[in-house]
């Protein structure tokens, strides 16, 4: 009787481990030049599905491990390799891309928020570390990086998000990042009144 119960808590344990109980199993993640660095990143990936929860923020299932590749979205979600040796920023730059999926399926809603920022921050930068490609994309990316901040908030707990997004704040997007850390009230107000907060 003894054996059947360390058996059975065995079996609820590594179920409650798997992505299959977070509803990740079913993530197609392939390999973009086939390489050991990129079987690293997906074998760690697949270790951080099993281990956090994100399947609140899972809005596209296609994954691309690529190590020549700066991490997008779209057409395909595609990740570098470069953070092979920290599980908190590969797991935050995967739920930082789903959220651009997010938002595109929430365009008109996206569009009102950015027109909100545009009135709160009416000059940003664009370009170079400190701003995204464009100043558009500087404000979508105010949106994308709050919703990564409290993501990883949940994932991580406050203490290893603010090592995540004070790296992030020094590394690209820069002025982005840190105006999410400092202004992190006045935008989570924006996204709440256009509905843009995922349900938990």
């Amino acid at each position: 009787m003894a054996n059947f119960k360390r058996r059975f808590l065995f079996f609820v344990v590594a179920s409650a481990m798997s992505p299959a109980a977070f509803g990740q199993a079913n993530l197609e993640i392939t390999l973009k030049q086939g390489t050991p660095e990129e079987a690293r990143t997906q074998d760690q990936l697949r270790r951080l599905l099993a281990t956090y929860d994100v399947s609140p923020w899972i809005y596209t299932r296609s994954i691309v491990i690529d190590e020549r590749a700066i991490p997008f979205s779209h057409p395909v979600l595609t990740l570098h390799t470069r953070h092979a040796k920290d599980d908190d920023l590969l797991l935050s730059t995967f739920v930082h891309e789903q959220f651009h999926w997010f938002l595109v399926q929430r365009g008109e809603a996206t569009e009102q928020a950015i027109a909100d920022l545009r009135k709160l921050f009416p000059t940003v930068p664009a370009g170079g570390t400190a701003g995204a490609r464009d100043e558009y994309s500087t404000y979508l990316h105010l949106l994308v990086c709050y919703l990564e901040q409290q993501a990883d908030i949940r994932l991580l707990g406050e203490l290893r998000t603010k090592q995540v997004m004070d790296f992030w704040a020094t590394d690209h997007y820069t002025w982005v990042y840190q105006t999410v850390i400092s202004r992190s009230r006045e935008l989570g107000q924006i996204m709440r009144d256009r509905k843009l907060m995922p349900a938990r």
